[in-house]
């Protein structure tokens, strides 16, 4: 559907360990988002990305102002978009969610890539595993 390499389905925890400078992954996944926005890179998240991110740091952080401040960069995040969560998109990470013992938020990401047959950009060793049964699934 997408030309190869142009898409990726980009999970919350790579969007954490970008906005939060002392991750562990955050130089690796800042590098690798960049290289892949020198190719003029497409990031595409279900729009539970903004809530599900902007809680993480939160949590992580303690500081609601940074979390805010990393869902208003995401928002205006010229590479990244949020696919709607429709009825059918809902019902399809349902059943990934029973086929692949993923968690919710987790299955919604895996529904996208299998949607648009894109590759799932992960940190999270569980999902990766789990979607990979089923799915393109690659880590940084």
């Amino acid at each position: 559907m997408y030309a190869a390499g142009g898409y990726f389905v980009v999970d919350a925890s790579l969007w954490v360990a970008r906005l939060v400078p002392q991750d562990a992954f955050h130089i690796p996944v800042k590098n690798w988002l960049e290289a892949q926005r020198q190719r003029s890179a497409i990031f595409l998240s279900p729009s539970l990305l903004l809530p599900e991110v902007s809680g993480a740091i939160s949590r992580r952080t303690g500081d609601p102002v940074l979390a805010a401040q990393a869902c208003s960069a995401l928002e205006n995040l010229p590479g990244l978009r949020l696919v709607g969560m429709d009825q059918d998109l809902v019902i399809m990470a349902a059943r990934l969610a029973a086929e692949l013992g993923l968690r919710g938020a987790d299955s919604l990401y895996a529904a996208v890539a299998a949607r648009l047959d894109l590759p799932l950009v992960t940190l999270d060793e569980d999902q990766r595993h789990r979607a990979a049964v089923r799915l393109q699934v690659q880590s940084v």
